[in-house]
């Protein structure tokens, strides 16, 4: 880096510049309102019935495809049940207002409780699987929920249950045409807005940190396990509401649109669509409903001969959409369109709630013989040290010395095989990661773990996790924008602590290395921590970016920061750190000063191979 990145005062930054680019492509904020627009008008134009119906059943297919937007693409959990759930919903609304005479509003109450209680039930089961056995019980759940709709007589087994009435809302009788496509495209359009509400907040931030693996999610304090369960049964409850529309539309209920291969179909209309983009849902619904019926037409006429020759089609196109676009269409759209940067609307806004600072001198960490051992390999043999708030302690040693299997003992990445660690008195040793970073202890990572595709200022909001409150619900209904103007000043903040306020609007895959790892320590800043754990952040920097590392870090100790810093390379920690232990082959070799550790034949052995 050919600048300092040593951090300005929070306020010093200069109020001539703008702190947002200006925002181009004016009609992209009325985007929104101008299809929910057209969307609630259609049915008052002169328009063909059959096109009234096709764009009914793209607002049924894009509700479900919208849960799978967030749990797939977002949260990374892949699943090929969600037509179950639409069936759950649709033959709650049948049975209720055909078998109980009951109203369709109580109907769809009782569906979503329904969906929510077999959702958790489900979810609890399955969401701990990872790889390929998480689709497997997708499968398996969404056959088995089919099949008992199937076969239950008193839903009528493979015949369903018929004469579903049609809705009425203040005595208006919706029909199944031009006044119900306004009902479905209004729980449609509500429904994309939650969700990019969702996705635009604090969960929303947790949630898309899911996909990236549980580490870096749970050391900010993030339940991954909790929010895979929240997406879950969200995805769930959509396609629940889908169903209940789609009884009212069909005005008959039987089991074979709740199948595995629709379920199927779901998912390729969210990957055709766009996987990880709340439009991309309804991009995909429209694309695969239209061309599905010109495919139907088409096809008999050029092979002469009828069948379902349509789902070849589909299979051949969702190879090719894998292979050349596997973001979906959507992105071909967003490649035309100007990215706008956030309005910095955060001027002003109150502090987040912080934690009282130690003492300097008071002691923060006893590490007290801890042992890791992985088989018969001991990694870590009985490794012992403290640290004091104020302290900058290096920890270093050659490749392979253990520190980094230290450093994840330490924050609860691996389980202790012996030994404990203490944090201000308290046992933490044994604790997940998520509990000891509530505890103020924070740290980065030896290989960068962010989230690509959000800003440098969203991955830091990250970091604030622990230090608001809003849920789900009040994100998505856009009651959170307090506490989001809190996270985002704060995030602000710690950018500017470390020099990088004036990227803040960048994406963060877009950042070389040493920017990258900065960032890492902004994100990490901004839990309130009162200890910082920087593993290995020298990896891999040129000798500028090094140097400007060491800058932030300084300034980070004379703020009172207390850090521990695991590195191998030993000319960064000379000059940087109060106390330095070296560890080789899993034990601890030496304590000291840097000019004590300097000067030890021991370490010279370590690093050089000779005492000489």
């Amino acid at each position: 880096m050919d600048r300092s990145l040593a951090s300005p005062a929070p306020d010093a930054a200069p109020d001539a510049a703008p702190r947002v680019r200006p925002r181009a492509g004016g009609l992209q904020r009325f985007a929104f309102p101008l299809f929910a627009l057209a969307m609630l008008v259609l049915p008052t134009l002169p328009v063909p019935d059959f096109w009234i119906t096709q764009s009914i059943y793209i607002g049924l297919y894009a509700l479900v495809a919208l849960g799978l937007v967030l749990l797939t693409g977002v949260a990374g959990l892949t699943s090929f049940g969600q037509a179950a759930f639409v069936g759950v919903g649709a033959y709650t609304a049948a049975f209720v207002t055909v078998k109980l005479a009951g109203s369709p509003w109580v109907a769809l109450l009782l569906g979503a409780g329904l969906t929510v209680l077999t959702a958790l039930v489900l979810g609890a089961i399955t969401l701990r699987m990872s790889g390929h056995y998480l689709p497997l019980a997708t499968i398996a759940w969404g056959l088995a929920l089919n099949y008992t709709l199937a076969n239950m007589e008193w839903l009528g087994k493979y015949d369903g249950i018929l004469g579903v009435p049609t809705l009425k809302v203040f005595g208006a009788d919706l029909g199944s045409g031009r006044g119900l496509h306004v009902l479905v495209w209004i729980f449609a359009l509500l429904a994309a807005w939650g969700c990019s509400n969702l996705l635009d907040s604090r969960p929303g931030r947790a949630i898309r940190s899911l996909r990236n693996g549980a580490t870096m999610a749970e050391a900010m304090g993030i339940s991954t396990f909790r929010h895979k369960l929240v997406v879950f049964v969200l995805a769930a409850v959509l396609a629940a509401v889908s169903g209940w529309l789609f009884a009212f539309f069909q005005r008959t209920v039987q089991p074979s649109p709740f199948s595995i291969a629709k379920g199927i179909e779901y998912l390729f209309m969210a990957v055709l669509g766009g996987v990880s983009h709340v439009w991309g849902a309804f991009l995909g619904a429209a694309v695969v409903k239209l061309v599905e019926d010109q495919l139907q037409v088409l096809l008999p006429r050029l092979i002469g001969t009828s069948g379902n020759f349509e789902t070849i089609v589909f299979g051949i196109v969702l190879v090719a959409v894998l292979k050349y676009a596997p973001d979906g269409l959507w992105t071909f759209v967003l490649r035309r369109l100007p990215r706008i940067d956030r309005r910095c609307d955060w001027d002003g806004a109150a502090p987040l709630p912080a934690r009282a600072k130690p003492a300097r001198g008071e002691p923060l960490l006893q590490v007290e013989a801890v042992r890791k051992r992985f088989g018969g390999l001991t990694a870590v043999n009985d490794v012992s040290f403290e640290i004091r708030a104020g302290d900058l302690v290096g920890l270093i040693g050659p490749n392979g010395a253990g520190k980094s299997t230290t450093f994840n003992l330490v924050t609860g990445v691996l389980a202790l095989s012996g030994g404990q660690v203490r944090w201000r008195g308290e046992t933490i040793g044994g604790l997940p990661s998520r509990e000891i970073a509530r505890r103020g202890i924070s740290r980065t990572f030896q290989h960068v773990k962010m989230i690509p595709e959000m800003t440098v200022l969203e991955n830091v909001a990250l970091g604030g996790y622990l230090r608001g409150s809003c849920g789900t619900a009040r994100a998505m209904l856009r009651l959170d924008r307090e506490e989001e103007r809190r996270l985002f000043a704060e995030a602000e903040r710690q950018l500017a602590r470390i020099g990088m306020a004036d990227r803040m609007h960048e994406l963060a895959g877009n950042l070389a290395l040493g920017p990258q790892r900065l960032m890492e320590i902004a994100r990490a800043l901004c839990t309130d921590p009162a200890l910082l754990l920087l593993d290995e952040p020298a990896a891999g920097l040129r000798h500028k970016e090094k140097k400007a590392l060491a800058d932030v870090l300084r300034q980070l100790k004379d703020e009172g920061m207390s850090l521990l810093l695991v590195e191998h390379d030993m000319e960064f920690v000379m000059g940087l750190t109060d106390r330095i232990v070296v560890m080789e082959f899993g034990t601890k070799l030496m304590e000291g000063t840097p000019a004590e550790v300097q000067a030890s034949p021991q370490v010279r052995a370590a690093y050089l191979g000779t005492e000489h």
